[in-house]
């Protein structure tokens, strides 16, 4: 039996790669949209004969055509996360969202796209990066037909080959933690693995033409304070200190000027600043994807606890990518408990 197409962009990224393994696993031959430089290693699966390939970025409309081309599902995944300033959000997150809902309509008539969005579309005033996103969501409901389109909005996602979550477990190890002042900040939270299955079934079980938001079925969210405490070493409670709303924001204006100054962005920015100060990221229940379509499986605390041990993991191995996850901040995989090591960027201790 021929396997159906799912073309992906941003396939060799942090979540992409789990989306990549999933899809593969539940019976899709995979093609990836993947750019010649910086080099990344390929996701695990692929089947026999490994992933297929097109050489290209989300700039090469022709590198588009050729992606989609007889693709019954298209994940658009790829993206910025970080950037020096809005425009530069801008010109990937939505304009690039933009090409590739072009392609589908052109060359890909039986295709329906999936747009990996962000929670923080919900909010697009705060921050440029917030801004890109939902206008990669107006880009794709302008171009395609309700039939043919589902947006995805995850919460913050977490979980093994995640370069930048590095930042959260960097925090909980300080001996002094700070945390905005009241009311504080409430964050819907979900496990790459789940993120990836949700997004494999909007490939074909859930409703289209519908926005679903996706977190790991906690509806009230989790505090600051909570999330610290899970990601900390053991035997560890974390001292919190507040921090006031112009200090937070202030912090965010200086790594802004900073990433200008030296041409590194960032992920912490005002911008970033203005989000966490919006204090409110609950997921909407009116926004679930259907029970009968997917459920998480991978609470908070479960899903940290093999991600901490996945990242101490890196001590012993290298991948190929830039290397060790685990110099960057100094840990040693035997003082994060007996654990085995994962296997797989999609798999996890749980």
């Amino acid at each position: 039996m021929t396997r159906p197409v799912a073309a992906v962009t941003g396939g060799t990224g942090f979540l992409g790669r789990h989306v990549a393994a999933a899809l593969d696993a539940a019976g899709w031959r995979v093609r990836l949209l993947v750019r010649p430089e910086p080099w990344r290693p390929m996701p695990d699966g692929g089947g026999p004969d490994g992933y297929e390939i097109v050489p290209g970025d989300l700039g090469d409309a022709a590198a588009l055509a050729r992606l989609v081309d007889g693709a019954a599902a298209v994940v658009h995944l790829a993206g910025l996360v970080k950037a020096r300033d809005a425009a530069t959000f801008l010109a990937v997150n939505g304009d690039g969202s933009a090409r590739l809902a072009a392609a589908v309509a052109g060359a890909a008539p039986k295709a329906r796209l999936v747009q990996v969005s962000s929670q923080a579309a919900r909010e697009p005033g705060l921050s440029g990066y917030a801004a890109s996103k939902r206008a990669g969501e107006d880009a794709v409901t302008a171009l395609l037909p309700a039939a043919r389109r589902v947006i995805v909005r995850p919460c913050v996602v977490y979980g093994p080959w995640d370069r930048e979550g590095l930042a959260l477990l960097r925090l909980a190890r300080r001996r002094l933690v700070p945390v905005p002042a009241a009311p504080e900040p409430v964050i819907a939270m979900l496990h790459a693995s789940d993120a990836a299955a949700a997004i494999v079934a909007c490939c074909a079980d859930a409703p289209p033409g519908r926005l679903y938001e996706i977190c790991d079925g906690r509806l009230a969210g989790h505090p600051w304070r909570e999330i610290v405490r899970a990601a900390a070493p053991a035997g560890r409670q974390p001292r919190f200190v507040v921090l006031p709303d112009l200090a937070l924001l202030g912090a965010g204006l200086a790594a802004d000027v900073w990433a200008r100054a030296t041409g590194r962005a960032g992920v912490f920015g005002l911008g970033k600043a203005r989000e966490i100060l919006h204090r409110d990221w609950r997921p909407d229940a009116t926004l679930r994807l259907p029970d009968d379509s997917w459920r998480p499986r991978i609470g908070l605390a479960e899903g940290l606890a093999g991600t901490v041990a996945w990242w101490g993991c890196q001590n012993s191995r290298t991948d190929g990518m830039e290397t060790i996850f685990s110099r960057d901040i100094g840990l040693r995989a035997t003082a994060l408990g007996s654990a085995p090591c994962p296997s797989s960027p999609g798999s996890s201790s749980a």
